[in-house]
């Protein structure tokens, strides 16, 4: 090969320095290209308890894996040779449309993890077209929520509790502020026995312990926003302090039955979302009862250990009573691939929670953002690589599981 002197001229345009970022932490929330790019972000910007609270699961965490094991090891088929120029990654969603086949999730204590909270995450949904539901167990009351987004599809999340007229109260107010539907999380008889938070000893708030002062040493901008923001409490509820599990022991009511959803429906005039269902009989005496969706869920692997993973679960309920009511499906949701193949399978849509708390704890709203960016983009690349123009042409000839 003949050799040249070096074209010093040519190799400066070549160069292309990056101008220098002020805010550094978004700059790297920017560069992030999967969920697990976040969490890693996550990691770094969050105490160990707080980030193990959301990163955990029950036990020895075998659910949680087994659910993530299902995704990764599941096969596509795509077809070739087809128009995917354009593609449509929408769905409608119990009587609307939402632009992205995933709901962002009910998660507890949000404001925990970044101290802009259920607010940050609302007006992040309400960006995407999708669907947001707040927690029982929000740090953000139902009102706050509803002024902070006023034009997200808001569902509202509830536990059966001890005190039914706490739980009315929360109909009244959401039915109030225009929230569309309820999901009814039905898998709490008793809290799961998430080791992680024990060894951490994590209280709701948080206490300053030796250890946790050191750990806040490293983490100072945490620590800043928890003390110059307003008080982390629950915002639906007047219980504060403790273990996670011993407030859930102590409002959650363990004799709850099918039949308490007679009192539901009497009360809530909007969609009724079951959400932990586990076997293929519950979901069809939920279908008997004229509930409008299920939630195939084992709650992300942080109540029984063991659990059945969702996915697993689908195609027989699917084919059981898919008719008779809309399928959800959450747990181990990583990817915008998991997406497409559980719509593939049968699911309406999917609900995600850890990877928006990764982008919320990585880089507040933005990182919200962020994390619907990311799954956004990998559900379209998704569905072009597997030669669908709309989810509508998905069944279950795309994917086999192993």
């Amino acid at each position: 090969m003949k050799r040249q002197t070096p074209d010093f001229v040519g190799l400066k345009s070549l160069l292309a320095p990056r101008a220098p970022r002020l805010d550094f932490w978004r700059a790297r929330v920017e560069r992030a290209q999967t969920i697990g790019d976040l969490r890693a972000l996550a990691r770094l910007r969050t105490p160990r308890a707080v980030f193990d609270y959301t990163d955990g699961a029950a036990d020895g965490e075998l659910t949680l894996a087994r659910s993530r094991d299902l995704f990764r090891s599941l096969t596509f088929h795509p077809r070739i040779l087809r128009d995917v120029g354009e593609v449509d990654t929408s769905v409608e969603l119990l009587g609307a449309r939402s632009s992205l086949p995933f709901a962002l999730a009910p998660t507890g204590f949000t404001r925990m993890m970044r101290a802009e909270g259920e607010p940050a995450v609302a007006r992040a949904a309400q960006r995407a077209g999708i669907a947001y539901a707040l927690s029982t167990m929000g740090t953000t009351s139902i009102e706050e929520v509803a002024a902070a987004a006023p034009n997200v599809r808001r569902w509202f999340q509830l536990y059966l509790w001890r005190d039914r007229e706490a739980g009315l109260d929360f109909l009244r107010r959401a039915q109030t502020q225009g929230y569309e539907a309820l999901v009814l999380t039905v898998d709490v008889p008793v809290a799961g026995n998430r080791l992680r938070d024990a060894y951490n000893g994590l209280t709701i708030p948080p206490q300053i312990t030796a250890r946790t002062f050191v750990d806040g040493a490293l983490h100072p901008a945490w620590w800043f926003d928890l003390l110059t923001t307003p008080p982390l409490e629950f915002a639906s509820m007047n219980v504060y302090g403790g273990t996670v599990g011993s407030l859930i022991n102590k409002m959650f009511d363990p004799s709850a039955t099918i039949e308490d959803l007679a009192f539901l429906r009497e009360h809530w005039h909007g969609k009724l979302i079951v959400k932990g269902v586990q076997r293929l009989e519950d979901a069809q005496s939920l279908a008997a009862i004229g509930v409008d969706a299920v939630v195939l869920s084992n709650h992300g692997g942080r109540q029984l250990d063991r659990a059945s993973v969702p996915l697993r679960l689908l195609g027989s309920v699917v084919e059981s009573i898919g008719s008779a009511m809309e399928i959800l499906i959450d747990g181990g949701v990583m990817n915008g691939a998991d997406v497409v193949a559980s719509l593939a399978l049968g699911a309406k849509a999917v609900l995600v929670g850890r990877a928006y708390l990764y982008g919320l704890m990585a880089g507040g709203e933005f990182g919200v953002d962020r994390s619907i960016d990311i799954l956004a983009s990998e559900v379209r690349r998704t569905m072009q690589l597997l030669g669908v123009r709309s989810l509508d042409e998905l069944d279950a000839s795309f994917v086999t599981l192993p």
